[in-house]
């Protein structure tokens, strides 16, 4: 081994700056493209924003604005504005800030002092300016390093905070904002702040009923078992009710933030709705049947907060304050009065929640037989070996439980053919990267009960691949990706898995774990330059940079693409396309639509929103599509 010298000269000390830019990932998770709803430039924005809500929650300013526009963020509001003195160091000096005075915010998001800062020091341009009293303080920063330190000096403007800043395009590579991620994102807050209003590129934002309203938006009344019910009370709000779906749906949130993976107050909550309906009724049901179809949305405040990571995405805190109950006791005492007593007083609607819950009873008792011969056919299929090709990071667990920290690193890709599955097998990274072979078409299950993921051996052994049979708390993958090819029977695949997710696990669609692989549609290439072209612009534009005649190969299967080439589609660059549910959708419309009895407005639907365009299409293929459709 070679001689490699340890001395002082080896040791070193990062400011806070260095260190935010050498270890991003420390402070707002994974950096990303704009592509995913949790990537890097939406946590900048959150990080800023939350200040405002602080604001807002604490009595003061009623209006936020935010504006975006060629990758530049500016968000304003009108509460008290930073003490002029201390603005420069707010944003700029970590472990500095009003939130360590448990006076001055008491149940605030942020609370190590490091989120400014983290926007500054990934921003290419950051500024901020505090009004107060008449007087206002501007300070202007490029990277964290300060630029130009205004003097403090006059102004009309209404108290409050504007802060403007450019994400830094060497962090963020190739970064674009979604404004229907981040309005998403926005009616959360005003879903969780009722009556505040926040003005987003010119449209206002308002909510006056609190979750009522966020649920309300999320469902389908003509789908629901019974109307929402909707609880509130010091530091606690609960939204609820079931509906025809299958699986669990839940929107909780701590302190205005969006906890997506949950926590001990989800976890509670849970609890509590199952120990609250055996108790009202009388009767042990099964805690699966209470909350089969559940739909609900919890908020709770608690005092200092601990978050299990930076971006705040799941609960750690046992307890609503230091002096508080615990987190159990606290949710458990409060659904045992208040819904009791709602149903209670609301018979018709405690008949419909008991009707849903025997019905969960007796499909879950018939598929029991089903579901044991299924269980024993997994493991005859040796699934391991044959259907899944495991990453190490899952090898020799034969517990199948998986970490957070492993689920979130981990991948799975859902593939169709030998070839295919053989080319993503050689180029994945066998650490983190699983392979699912399907064999054939997967069955077109829309309108069928839980009892056809059984008896059908495709979708029961991907179930058990994925570990999610009875729900997603013990998925096995952060990225669940749908790799089929780019001809008309491989959207018909896709089509036919979005199905089986969307009917019988809308949940982890809806948790932001399902993605589309895109690779691309075309090689073109001379004998100094490749290029890899997704669209047929992309292909127009390749063939002028080479201006020649350059060789033009046109990939009509995964299977055709090498796996060194692959390699390069499924790295660091990979191209996903997220599976969202934008917020008024109706699963059951949306999939009678696509899957019902065949309809001429979908046929042409078909035709005319194919990523393939139909010029790129030969005669076999139009027909074959025509026929498929």
């Amino acid at each position: 081994m070679a001689n490699v010298t340890y001395t002082e000269d080896n040791i070193r000390s990062l400011d806070w700056r260095e260190h935010i830019r050498m270890r991003p990932g420390m402070y707002i998770g994974k950096l990303g493209d704009g592509s995913a709803p949790d990537d890097g430039i939406y946590i900048l924005v959150k990080e800023v924003l939350d200040n405002c809500i602080d604001e807002y929650v604490m009595g003061y300013g009623k209006e936020i604005e935010i504006k975006i526009e060629d990758g530049a963020v500016m968000i304003r509001d009108y509460g008290r504005g930073i003490p002029l003195g201390k603005v420069v160091d707010c944003v700029s000096k970590i472990n500095t800030g009003g939130k360590y005075d448990s006076k001055a915010f008491k149940k605030s998001v942020g609370l190590n002092g490091v989120g400014t800062k983290a926007v500054n020091a990934l921003s290419n341009y950051f500024r901020v300016q505090s009004v107060r009293e008449g007087k206002a303080k501007v300070a202007e920063f490029s990277q964290g390093v300060i630029t130009k330190d205004h003097k403090i000096g006059k102004s009309k403007e209404e108290n409050g905070t504007l802060v403007t800043f450019q994400p830094d395009d060497t962090v963020f590579k190739n970064y674009r904002f979604r404004f229907d991620f981040l309005e998403s994102q926005l009616w959360n807050y005003v879903y969780l702040n009722a009556g505040l209003k926040i003005h987003f590129n010119g449209k206002t934002l308002y909510s006056r009923n609190g979750l009522l309203d966020l649920l309300s938006k999320k469902t389908n009344p003509d789908n629901l078992r019974y109307p929402i019910i909707h609880l509130k009370g010091e530091d606690i709000e609960i939204a609820m009710t079931h509906g025809q779906q299958y699986g669990e749906q839940y929107f909780s949130f701590v302190n205005g933030q969006n906890t997506t993976q949950g926590g001990t107050h989800l976890n509670a909550y849970r609890e509590a709705v199952v120990n609250t309906v055996r108790k009202h009724f009388n009767k042990n049901y099964d805690a699966k049947d209470v909350r089969a179809s559940i739909i609900s949305a919890i908020s709770v405040r608690v005092e200092e907060p601990v978050f299990e990571s930076q971006t705040k995405t799941k609960l750690g805190s046992q307890n609503i304050g230091p002096k508080g109950p615990t987190v159990r006791k606290f949710i458990g005492d409060f659904l045992e009065q208040n819904l009791d007593n709602f149903l209670h007083k609301n018979p018709e609607v405690a008949q419909a929640l008991q009707k849903r819950i025997l019905q969960s009873e007796r499909e879950r008792k018939e598929i029991a037989g089903i579901k044991k011969l299924a269980n024993q056919r997994a493991k005859k299929a040796n699934l391991h070996n044959k259907k899944l090709r495991d990453c190490r990071l899952h090898f020799n667990d034969s517990s199948r439980k998986t970490s957070e920290e492993d689920r979130k690193r981990t991948t799975i890709f859902i593939t169709e053919g030998d070839s295919a599955s053989g080319s993503i097998t050689k180029a994945r990274d066998v650490q983190t990267q699983a392979v699912f072979s399907l064999r054939g078409k997967p069955l077109n299950c829309f309108g069928q009960t839980k009892k056809v993921v059984y008896q059908n051996e495709e979708f029961n052994l991907l179930q058990h691949a994925l570990n999610i049979e009875d729900g997603i708390d013990g998925l096995r993958y952060g990225r669940v990706i749908i790799a089929t090819d780019a001809d008309v029977d491989g959207m018909h695949i896709r089509l036919l898995l979005l199905t089986f997710f969307l009917q019988f696990f809308p949940e982890l669609v809806s948790g932001g774990h399902l993605y589309i692989l895109e690779t691309p549609l075309f090689r073109v290439r001379d004998k100094q330059k490749t290029f890899y072209c997704y669209s047929q612009a992309e292909k127009n534009a390749a063939i002028e940079k080479l201006r020649g005649k350059p060789e033009i190969t046109r990939f009509k299967g995964l299977g055709e693409i090498s796996p060194n080439e692959f390699g390069g589609f499924i790295g660091e660059d990979i191209r996903l396309e997220p599976v969202l549910l934008p917020e008024d959708m109706d699963i059951e419309k949306v999939l009678t639509y696509y899957m019902g009895k065949n309809t001429p407005q979908r046929q042409v639907f078909i035709i005319d929103n194919l990523r393939v365009e139909k010029d790129e299409l030969d005669a076999e293929e139009v027909e074959e599509l025509e026929e498929e459709s």
